[in-house]
């Protein structure tokens, strides 16, 4: 590509040079060689046109350049020398000007390539030493200095880091990391020094990945997209026809030359690719990646589209809900024990309820004498006590479920969700509630999908049908294909395919055929299967599903302004085509004018680089949102407090009940209320003034007085549970206050961070 920039750049220059040092000596009275100057520019612009457009034919690709050739060839064959120059000018100056669109265009693709390491400094002994990226293994500890980029995966080691992950992910603010987080690849330390372990070989890193997926998408790109070939397959026989019907008519070969000469298809060769590559890069700097224009064509036509279920509308992650304790047990108890010996295991769920514990501030201690049975669970000691967590038979034993535990299964298979149980000594002392959550940007992103015209969504999963109706169900999806082979994916995607393009999204190995049959694949890349990225033809390089509703509506956007230039351009042409038939246009002032043409055109095309352009001022930062989501998990333990008090209402003596609640309002007063309170004052405001209108919030502060009212009604019930005459009346009431505050409250959070995840979109 660079190459061929400077190379154009250096003909043009040479041709013009040509022009002018011609126009210089006709002026001086020498005009022979002046036509010899002309003559050697224009024949050599001849030849190579007449190489590149051999060469074109020979990969079966259009000859667009076709017209361009007569027109020179034909200006020379007549002695239009001067003519045949400006025509050379023009063709030489278009290529250029191509290029150089290209290369702007195609800035935030080739930022990442630029960005990639070379070497990685590596603690070895007390001393730093720069070794070469594939020098780096996983357990390494590397020192990343300010302003370098982290060479590989990994996990941060220092108390703290800052890091920009604007190349990667479009965020344009820096995001804090904190001791044991993930560190990915390709983010630059915008702060100060610090250590890292690698968890990952250089090769096997996300920024590789991502890079193999650049250059695939650099080099699978044709200069000329397919809807530039379909118009100038119609254009150019019509074109040599006209010219031919002017000779003909007037028996002046010179007025076809001028038919010819404005006939030139530039606007195809130069406006449709520039709209095309600036859709890509401006995909590309917002997180998706496109691997070659013929998607950004399909993208825009798109009416059908298919979801994987886990990792693509859901998490994928197990992610604890609840909490379910013996009779007596106390839950955060219960949530620390696990939490200390799943410190040991490397599953996922364990590595989820490690997190929970972590999320809750929970102290864990270092377990011993640990043994994991795959597939079953772990045990060992913690704090002097026998601990078993894993499946219901494997904490069990031989022993006989209680009768919460029944109901705690019939509960879990009808929501979609799994436990993991607990047992302390022998004895079953609570379960933990695991969910695969619906995506944060999953409902946000089906109704930007459908507003960008996808008319028909399906979640096509091998889960359970069940499972699979309840989150479809919540989603409002079309249509939910549960239980599903990977033969019948394929067959539901070919047959959709035939009724218009089709759409696929999915991350895992199993998906990588249904992506390959599809119209388009679209990959989540950003944790996905390596084999899921490689068959797509799309890929997301952000873990967020609301981007792909962004690269729709570029995509049409784009399209939309390729075809303006198109019918603007040649509509234009084919004006001058008509003049210049009768007569009144001649071959030089046409070459003129049809420069004139190519430069609107391309100008036009470069438009779509400012498409959507966000504000930073209408963003939150990734690091807020965070917070926020940090000060909620904090919460989760009163919410936890709620549920467990209400189910037990009936079951409690009053003086247990009372005091019960008494503790419940006391923490609703210390966490709850001020925490509404402070977002009633200091984060609703702001977020008012990034959605903008006149009280965007009102339904979210509303919120927040039926919380206050339900706290209100439960210190009313409090005082007549110490009244005995109306301690009985009162439990029916107060077990539906308590199940409601709980209701309210998972929801307003629920709402919440939907909103500041998507606005820190």
């Amino acid at each position: 590509m660079v190459h061929r920039y400077y190379a154009n750049l250096l003909l043009t220059g040479a041709t013009a040079g040509a022009l002018l040092g011609g126009g210089l000596l006709w002026l001086g009275g020498q005009p022979a060689p002046a036509r010899w100057l002309w003559l050697g520019a224009s024949a050599c612009v001849f030849l190579l046109t007449l190489v590149d457009i051999v060469r074109a034919m020979a990969r079966r690709q259009a000859g667009v350049d076709l017209l361009a050739l007569f027109s020179i060839g034909g200006a020379l064959a007549l002695g239009e020398y001067l003519t045949a120059g400006v025509i050379a000018l023009m063709l030489g100056s278009g290529r250029t000007l191509e290029d150089y669109a290209e290369r702007r265009a195609g800035r935030e693709m080739s930022a990442l390539l630029e960005k990639v390491p070379r070497h990685a400094n590596r603690y070895q002994g007390q001393a730093i030493v720069q070794v070469a990226l594939a020098a780096v293994e996983p357990g390494d500890r590397l020192l990343v200095r300010a302003g370098e980029t982290v060479p590989v995966d990994g996990s941060l080691l220092s108390e703290q880091a800052v890091l920009d992950a604007a190349t990667l992910t479009g965020e344009s603010l820096p995001v804090d990391c904190r001791a044991g987080q993930r560190l990915q690849s390709g983010c630059v330390n915008a702060g100060t020094p610090f250590d890292m372990l690698a968890t990952h070989a250089a090769e096997d890193s996300a920024l590789s990945a991502i890079v193999r997926l650049v250059q695939s998408a650099r080099e699978s790109r044709a200069p000329a997209m397919r809807l530039a070939d379909r118009y100038a397959l119609l254009f150019v026989p019509l074109a040599l026809a006209l010219a031919g019907a002017a000779w003909a008519w007037s028996g002046d070969p010179v007025r076809a030359l001028a038919v010819v000469v404005v006939a030139t298809p530039c606007p195809l060769i130069l406006a449709v690719p520039v709209a095309i590559v600036s859709a890509m890069s401006r995909c590309a700097s917002h997180g998706v990646l496109i691997k070659h224009g013929g998607a950004i064509e399909k993208l825009a036509r798109a009416e059908t589209l298919f979801f994987d279920k886990t990792g693509t509308l859901t998490g994928g992650r197990a992610r604890l809900v609840a909490v379910a304790g013996a009779p007596g047990a106390d839950d955060e108890a219960v949530i620390r024990l696990a939490a200390s010996l799943d410190q040991m295991s490397d599953h996922a769920v364990a590595r989820a309820v490690v997190q929970a514990a972590r999320e809750r501030n929970l102290e864990l201690s270092l377990p011993s004498a640990v043994s994991e049975q795959a597939g079953s669970g772990i045990c060992g000691m913690v704090d002097g006590r026998r601990v078993r967590v894993g499946s219901l038979d494997y904490a069990a034993g031989l022993e006989p479920y209680p009768p919460w535990v029944e109901r705690l299964a019939r509960r879990g298979g009808q929501e979609g969700s799994g436990a993991v149980y607990v047992a302390v000594d022998g004895r079953l002392v609570g379960a933990l509630q695991m969910a695969d959550e619906i995506r944060l940007d999953t409902p946000r992103a089906l109704r930007l999908l459908r507003l960008a015209g996808i008319r028909r969504s399906v979640m096509l999963t091998g889960d359970r049908r069940e499972v699979a109706e309840t989150i479809g169900g919540v989603l409002g999806v079309d249509e939910v294909l549960a239980e599903q082979t990977p033969a019948a994916k394929l067959a539901a995607i070919a047959a959709s395919c035939e009724h218009g393009v089709t759409l696929m999204v999915g991350d895992g190995v199993n998906d990588a055929p249904a992506l390959a049959a599809a119209d388009v694949g679209i990959a989540m890349g950003a944790r996905g299967a390596a084999a899921a990225a490689e068959a797509a033809q799309v890929v997301l390089l952000v873990d967020r599903l609301d981007r792909l509703a962004f690269a729709l509506r570029i995509a049409q956007r784009a399209r939309a302004i390729a075809l303006q230039s198109v019918t603007l351009g040649l509509g234009l042409s084919m004006i001058a085509m008509v003049i210049a038939a009768l007569g009144y246009l001649p071959p030089l002032a046409g070459a003129l004018l049809q420069e004139g043409i190519d430069v609107a055109a391309i100008l036009n095309a470069l438009r779509v680089l400012g498409l959507e352009r966000q504000p930073l001022e209408a963003r939150l930062s990734e690091d807020r949102v965070r917070r926020l989501r940090e000060e909620h998990a904090a919460m989760l333990p009163v919410l936890e407090q709620i549920t467990r008090l209400a189910d037990r209402v009936a079951e409690l003596p009053a003086e247990q009940l009372l005091a019960g609640l008494q503790r419940l309002l006391a923490a609703l007063r210390q966490e709850i209320l001020p925490h509404e309170r402070r977002d009633d004052t200091e984060l609703y405001p702001q977020v008012a003034r990034l959605i903008g209108g006149d009280d965007p919030m009102a339904t979210m502060s509303h919120t927040h007085r039926e919380i206050y009212k339900a706290v209100q009604g439960l210190e009313r019930l409090a005082a007549a549970l110490e009244a005995p005459e109306l301690a009985s009346p009162a439990l029916p009431e107060l077990q539906r206050a308590l199940y409601a505050l709980d209701t309210i409250l998972r929801l307003h959070f629920a709402q919440e961070e939907e909103l500041y995840h998507n606005l820190a979109g």
